[in-house]
């Protein structure tokens, strides 16, 4: 659910919009009827990340590094064949 608020009934009323941010509420502030800012709630990462968390899951071809095909070079480069 989205609500709009000018800016000073944001300022008056902050406490009170944060609360229902927290509960879900989407809180849109407007300037002179034009949308300027969008309070959402922050959302925590799904669970932290671990450095070499997936070691030994991904490989490198050891062609990465290789020159580019001529014709995959042409196209980056906006030429044609």
């Amino acid at each position: 659910m989205e609500t709009v608020v000018n800016v000073h009934e944001a300022k008056t009323h902050f406490s009170k919009l944060l609360a229902r941010v927290m509960a879900g509420e989407e809180i849109i502030i407007a300037k002179a009827g034009k949308p300027v800012a969008r309070l959402v709630p922050v959302e925590a990462p799904a669970r932290p990340r671990k450095p070499g968390s997936a070691r030994g899951q991904i490989w490198v071809a050891s062609e990465f590094d290789a020159p580019l095909p001529e014709a995959v070079l042409q196209a980056f480069e906006g030429g044609t064949e």
